[in-house]
């Protein structure tokens, strides 16, 4: 009997038990894990065929269609490519403005995968993508601060550059399945020596001349101002003279006898000697004509 359990059945339970196993590694290679930071690219014997969790612009997480999928074994294989926004840094770069003027910039771009199989298929990673992007950042750069001076760098003039140069590289990255969401210079500086001193000059002669130019159009609104200030009193004091001349005779002495005696800048050794009699005091007499 042991001997016919060694013979027969022994053996066949032995590869029930494999067939079991052989059957669950199977079936475990079939489910594959897609994370939501992640989509996959399915390949049928290297053919792209569908894509797990592809990017759809407003889609939440959670409705991805991340998680848990299947495939076949040993015949279907998965190209994870990246869903989240990269980053694509450019190396530090000598370009010339349209003034020419020679500019040390160091940019970035951000950029996501929205096309894994056309970037599958042209670029292969993610990785691979960047090192495409890279150069041709660099020259949509290049050919755009060429067609700007150095100073509008400064202003909101800049905005509409980067805008310019953003969409330029969007259609390029276009063709590796690519989008560029944004793209930024870090630094524009001047090399140092004599270019940088020349800049700083051309810059503070400008805002000296701008400053000239501003208390010139000041001076001349003061002057404005003070000659229609001078005119409407001079027109009230007529008014007023031709209403009360003894009133406006009085008005006047009292303000000459301030800007004589009173004023503290006419404080002094100076001695000034008038007669009792004298025209100009009769308003300290008290009496009219005398």
């Amino acid at each position: 009997m042991s001997r016919l359990f060694q013979d027969g059945i022994a053996p066949r339970a032995k590869l029930a038990v494999a067939g079991l196993i052989a059957a669950a590694l199977v079936g475990f290679s079939a489910i594959v894990e897609v994370p939501e930071s992640q989509q996959a690219v399915v390949m049928w014997l290297g053919d792209p065929v569908r894509v797990i969790n592809r990017y759809k612009p407003g889609v939440d997480y959670g409705n991805t269609g991340a998680g848990l999928s299947l495939r076949v074994p040993f015949l279907e294989t998965l190209v994870r490519v990246d869903r989240r926004v990269l980053n694509l840094d450019m190396e530090r770069q000598q370009v010339n403005s349209s003034d020419q003027q020679r500019l040390e910039v160091d940019a970035y771009a951000r950029f996501r995968i929205i096309d894994p199989v056309k970037m599958v298929r042209t670029a292969g990673t993610s990785e691979r993508v960047q090192e495409q992007l890279q150069p041709i950042l660099t020259s949509v750069l290049r050919q755009g601060l060429a067609s700007y001076t150095f100073q509008s760098l400064l202003t909101p003039e800049r905005g509409v550059m980067m805008e310019q140069i953003r969409k330029a590289l969007d259609l390029e990255a276009r063709e590796y399945g690519a989008q560029i969401i944004d793209v930024r210079i870090k630094r524009a500086d001047l090399p140092d020596g004599t270019p940088l001193e020349r800049a700083y000059a051309r810059m503070e002669a400008a805002r000296e001349q701008e400053a000239t130019t501003i208390r010139a159009m000041g001076q001349k609104q003061a002057q404005i101002i003070r000659a229609d200030a001078e005119a409407t009193a001079a027109k009230t004091y007529a008014e007023a003279y031709g209403k009360d001349p003894s009133f406006y005779d009085f008005y006047r002495a009292m303000e000459s006898y301030r800007t004589t005696f009173a004023n503290p800048a006419n404080k002094s050794s100076t001695t000034i000697v008038l007669t009792p009699d004298n025209d100009y005091l009769r308003q300290f007499r008290n009496q009219k004509g005398q």
